[in-house]
């Protein structure tokens, strides 16, 4: 390699170490003062950073660590980094419909909230991330049972609302209606007043790993569940083709 080779690599490679390390989102100006390099070497060099996935950009045009430390940190760290990878179709979805929106994955008999981005209302749903939810209350539960995720229940179910399902009958019925429709509706199951719509993510085998959901009152939602359950559905596809990126010697997870 040439020293001039050489020397494109070790630039390349201290911007990449100013970005990684910093403790915030860094700016184009700051990197270029950081490192002393010309503008035009700058740029140079970030955009291939940015082509091969190591750096990225967030809505303000400053750099953070790109996809590729994520989808590698992932097989010690699986749903955190899948939350990270998933951020920017939550953001999407959010601003698309201005509800709450959720990502949840099965643990156990629960379902647990990894990702959310709040409603651009003033009157939204709440911070469910360290919510407990009973599953079939809940369009994100409904949909980890139709998939397979969560083992169905047995016995009466707990009834939060008069809406709520109350037999495993009743929520077999209903998870015969998601399979074949693509998403999963909870109309006031879990709170009066308060809806919810959610679809599947999958993983790199095609198996369910995660859901993806919307929440809001139902004074709003009620006329929209069947159109952002398709919404979802599209964004649900688009989050399991980025998962599916990985390499199967990546380990077992989202897989």
């Amino acid at each position: 390699m040439s020293a001039n080779g050489t020397q494109a690599i070790d630039r390349a490679a201290q911007l990449l170490a100013l970005v990684v390390q910093a403790d915030e989102p860094i700016s184009f100006t700051e990197l270029a003062d950081e490192t002393g390099l010309a503008r035009s070497t700058t740029s140079r060099l970030l955009a291939a950073l940015e082509r091969h996935h190591l750096l990225e950009r967030d809505g303000n045009g400053a750099y953070i660590s790109g996809p590729l430390f994520a989808l590698y940190a992932a097989r010690h760290d699986p749903w955190s980094q899948v939350a990270r990878l998933a951020e920017p179709i939550l953001e999407k979805i959010g601003a698309e419909t201005g509800e709450t929106v959720n990502l949840a994955v099965p643990r156990s008999h629960t379902v647990v909230h990894i990702a959310q981005v709040n409603a651009t209302y003033v009157l939204g749903a709440r911070d469910w991330l360290q919510v407990p939810v009973p599953p079939h209350c809940s369009a994100l539960g409904k949909v980890l049972y139709a998939f397979g995720c969560l083992e169905l229940p047995e016995g009466a179910l707990e009834q939060l609302t008069s809406h709520s399902l109350a037999t495993p009958a009743a929520l077999r019925s209903e998870i015969a209606t998601i399979r074949r429709r693509g998403y999963a509706t909870a109309r006031e199951e879990l709170e009066i007043g308060l809806d919810a719509v959610a679809a599947p993510v999958h993983g790199r085998d095609g198996n369910v790993i995660a859901a993806l959901g919307v929440s809001g009152p139902s004074a709003r939602l009620r006329g929209q569940l069947d159109d952002v359950g398709r919404l979802l559905i599209e964004h649900g596809s688009a989050l399991s083709q980025l998962l599916r990126r990985r390499s199967p010697k990546e380990g077992p997870a989202w897989g």
